[in-house]
């Protein structure tokens, strides 16, 4: 309990004023000692000495507080990333006046599950110069943090006492769910099948891939190597795919996350990494798709439907009213739902416990995720 107060005091007085660190305490205890000396011996030269430390003590406690007064911290704009992946962070540090300043500390106050807040030292800024302070962190997890706190904290230059000071620096860290790379996916192919809404099969889509050539374009990431054309690849120096001709009579396809009812943390992360991975895999099969969610309502666009994965939670409010009546993929925990789908629709369900799965009756055919299996795996598998 002592402890804990003494640690609240003296952040309490580094934050408002300054804190002595060990040396001060300890030139602080010489001095009053030398003043006690000088008092019982009269001794001249222990006044000396007593009054040369308090002037130390007292330049020491007002340097470090000017020194980071007129300091002026921004950040530059953090590129989105897929979970797992690194964030580049880039702090800059103006010194607006014409005296340099030294030996600082930068710690940026980031949001707790990204992990501990980074700390970097600045030996120098020189004067009206600027400094770069770049880090990388690794995001385990996808969702979109903000955090707005950086503190600056010194002892220069005598390093008797420590004084930190708050900087509001808004920050936005957008972090993508993962895309598994899926090269089929059965619950996708046969979406709508037996009811004319998608009129490629399985079948049917591999010989357009070996039918007509409609167009040559540019390799991008995810296409398949058998769509490469070599010959002109070799004529223009990089890689160039061929775009087949499909007929897919227009199909809407709907990915949708169930994002307004309950779900477990870590089946929810799998339910987002795998409507992000169907949506991908029905654009690349040039499927008119787009992402339903509670919050967000319809949207489409690669990055637009990354960043509403990005940012969705369980229990969110319905803001733009119920997925419409078009085949879909419905991703869920609740299997009540399950049973009043739009024609032709399909289902991907997880069980609250592992242990005991529970049963997700519908007339539609769908996939019961299993948690301790592969979920590239599953969603490649077929359907009955």
């Amino acid at each position: 309990m002592l402890k804990k107060l003494r640690i609240r005091i003296s952040e309490s007085l580094e934050t408002r004023w300054v804190t002595p660190a060990y040396a001060g305490w300890l030139l602080g205890s010489l001095s009053l000692f030398f003043f006690a000396a000088g008092t019982n011996t009269m001794a001249g030269w222990l006044y000396v000495m007593s009054g040369v430390s308090f002037a130390l003590l007292g330049l020491a406690a007002v340097l470090p507080p000017r020194s980071l007064q007129s300091l002026v911290v921004t950040r530059s704009p953090i590129e989105p990333i897929s979970a797992g992946d690194w964030l580049n962070i880039e702090l800059i540090v103006e010194n607006p006046t014409s005296k340099p300043k030294t030996l600082l500390q930068v710690r940026d106050l980031m949001p707790f599950v990204l992990g501990e807040p980074h700390e970097g030292v600045i030996e120098e800024i020189p004067a009206r110069g600027t400094y770069p302070l770049t880090y990388s962190h690794l995001a385990p997890r996808r969702g979109i943090y903000r955090w707005h706190e950086i503190h600056l904290r010194t002892a220069t230059p005598l390093g008797l006492f420590w004084c930190r000071r708050s900087r509001q620096v808004s920050a936005q860290a957008i972090v993508y769910p993962t895309v598994l790379p899926l090269n089929t996916c059965p619950l996708v192919d046969r979406l709508g099948r037996d009811d004319s809404f998608l009129v490629e099969s399985n079948r049917r889509a591999a010989m357009a891939n070996e039918g007509t050539t409609r167009t040559l374009r540019p390799y991008r990431f995810g296409d398949p190597t058998r769509l490469v054309h070599w010959r002109s690849s070799a004529r223009y120096g990089e890689l160039r795919v061929r775009e087949l001709e499909v007929t897919t009579g227009g199909q809407e396809l709907i990915i949708a996350l169930d994002t307004a009812s309950a779900w477990e943390v870590e089946n929810f992360e799998q339910a987002a990494i795998a409507a992000a991975s169907l949506y991908f895999y029905a654009s690349r099969a040039q499927l008119n798709v787009q992402l339903w969610t509670a919050d967000t309502g319809l949207v489409k666009g690669n990055r637009v439907v990354l960043e509403a994965l990005a940012g969705a939670n369980p229990h969110e409010s319905v803001n733009h009213g119920d997925p419409p009546d078009l085949p879909l993929i419905w991703l869920t925990q609740n299997p009540d739902r399950c049973d009043r789908l739009p024609e032709g629709s399909r289902w991907i369900g997880w069980s609250p416990d592992p242990d005991n799965p529970i049963a997700f009756k519908s007339p539609y055919s769908g996939l019961s995720i299993q948690g301790d299996r592969p979920l590239q795996m599953q969603l490649q598998a077929a359907i009955s």
